[in-house]
């Protein structure tokens, strides 16, 4: 009798489980991004069958078995660098999946709870998924990572609607289609095969719509480009491994080989050069010698100079430590600076540290900094602006249209990905870059400590990318483009407007079921 629980239980719970590995191969570095519009549809079609307790684990199931294999690199980033043993850093990996797969659970949940016409279905399920995806980004500090929308970086044609939706607008399709395709093969199979026909109907025009919008946003885009203000920019991997990035024997060296890339090649033309984040290896100004060499190498060069280093400030005795970006001209005098304001909770600070003092930092050589200022202003370079976004800060799609609005011509992200190792977190962090580009309508310049590094333009066509723990200097003449586009100017409003939308739906409802016990 056990044994027969045991194996219902699984066989109920197995195309959940299906789904959430297959939304896992959506992502980089497998190439099967297209399997996105179908991998959902397996729990949804069994989700159909279930009641609302039921929908809840496998909810929960489908969230654990997709974010386990999509963010297994955290385990040994807290193993490696962290120094937590290797049980502990199973056990914390496994406990945030735990809290990111609550959306998915919450998902089904809600779904099951709102039992809407089947031919509306569709859409109340991507206006529900959409704003759960927006919750995440923002709530508890924000981690935006897996984003349905993510996967289609390369699909150039389907993601130019991130300009008006941001990359919210793309998660929504998506699940748009996979629950029109459940829709479909649960009608059909129950031979009710008229009432699917109006679900097919309205997605086909959606999906149909915004490959067509795509079509003109790119001409658009390529026409604004051919005319506008070009830039020559530099972006320098320096290759430094994270076991010897700190230490004190190889502060020169690492100094020297930063040098020996940006002054080879094609360098000198550049207009703008760009070292990764916390390049140097040293507080800038501090020490004195290495800082007087980083200046050497930048008036030799002659040109303008974007690094990233730590920093510190002494305010009434108690010191401040900062994730910095220096913007330093042809003559190594600073002329801006931005600290980093998105900072990794438990990596670069401790939420509550005050109070959470047991908890102390998971990954020790980060550093223990302070927040920046938002105001997100752009460092200028000769005539133009350029906004900085530090590691992390890339997931934020609120931090680069800040920049943007307050004048970028350009985006830079500067990170220092060594922690990742060779897995597949690399290539997923620089995916999410695209989207930052298409949104803003702005080229993005990324600089990586050990990969990787490259260009995207306005589009999210990628122009140039380096390979993972190699030397490289790039160097790739950019558009500067003025325009501002929708998703600039008005933020988060379509993601906003799924989260009010599926709340009408189920206020509507709760209402309706109230008037319906009064009569009775």
């Amino acid at each position: 009798m056990i044994f027969q629980k045991k194996h219902t239980f699984l066989l109920d719970y197995f195309p959940a489980a299906t789904s959430g590995l297959l939304l896992t191969l959506c992502f980089p570095s497998t190439g099967f991004a297209y399997l996105v519009f179908f991998a959902l549809v397996p729990w949804f079609i069994s989700l159909g069958s279930m009641t609302a307790k039921q929908a809840v684990y496998s909810g929960f199931i489908a969230g654990l078995f997709h974010f386990l294999s999509l963010v297994y690199w955290i385990a040994p980033t807290l193993n490696i660098y962290g120094g937590l043993h290797p049980v502990l850093a199973g056990s914390t990996l496994a406990l945030f999946c735990c809290y990111l797969a609550l959306y998915p659970t919450v998902f089904a949940f809600l779904l099951k709870k709102i039992n809407a016409p089947s031919f509306f279905t569709p859409l109340w399920a991507a206006c529900l998924w959409t704003g759960l995806e927006y919750i995440r980004t923002y709530a508890f500090t924000g981690f935006s990572w897996g984003a349905l929308g993510y996967s289609q970086y390369s699909n150039l044609l389907f993601i130019q609607v991130a300009d008006f939706s941001g990359v919210y607008g793309v998660s929504f399709l998506i699940v748009l289609v996979n629950f029109m395709l459940a829709t479909v093969w649960t009608d059909v199979k129950n031979n009710r095969q008229k009432s699917w026909i109006i679900p097919f109907l309205y997605t086909l025009v959606l999906i149909s719509g915004t490959v067509f919008y795509g079509h003109y946003r790119i001409s658009a885009v390529k026409t604004l480009i051919k005319t506008a203000d070009k830039a020559t920019i530099t972006v320098v991997q320096g290759n430094i491994k994270q076991d010897l990035k700190w230490s004190a024997a190889f502060k020169t060296k690492t100094i020297d080989k930063y040098i020996r890339l940006s002054t080879t090649g094609e360098t000198p033309r550049s207009d703008l050069i760009i070292w990764p984040e916390t390049a140097l290896p040293f507080y800038y100004g501090y020490d004195q010698k290495l800082s007087d060499r980083v200046d050497q190498c930048i008036r030799s060069v002659k040109t303008n100079f974007l690094i990233g280093s730590p920093a510190f400030t002494r305010d009434n005795g108690k010191i401040k430590f900062y994730n910095r970006a220096y913007m330093m001209n042809r003559f190594s005098i600073v002329t801006g600076t931005y600290d980093k304001n998105h900072l990794v909770p438990f990596g670069e600070y401790v939420p509550f540290g005050d109070t959470l003092t047991f908890l102390g930092k998971l990954t020790a050589q980060a550093g223990n900094f302070s927040t920046g200022n938002a105001r997100f202003t752009p460092l200028a370079f000769n005539d133009r602006n350029t906004g900085v976004l530090i590691c992390f800060e890339i997931l934020f799609p609120s931090i680069a249209s800040g920049f943007v609005k307050n004048g970028a011509d350009v985006l830079t992200t500067i990170t220092n990905d060594a922690w990742f190792g060779r897995t597949s977190a690399p290539q997923q962090h620089f995916s999410i870059a695209v989207f930052r580009a298409v949104e803003n309508r702005r080229t993005i310049a990324r600089a990586a400590n050990t990969g990787i590094s490259g260009f995207i333009d306005p589009t999210g066509n990628i122009l140039a990318a380096s390979g993972l723990f190699t030397d490289a200097a790039l160097t790739q003449t950019v558009p500067m483009l003025k325009q501002t586009s929708f998703y600039t100017n008005h933020g988060d409003i379509f993601a906003i407007s799924t989260l009010v939308a599926f709340c009408l739906v189920f206020m509507v409802k709760g209402l309706r079921k109230n008037d319906e016990e009064k009569l009775k």
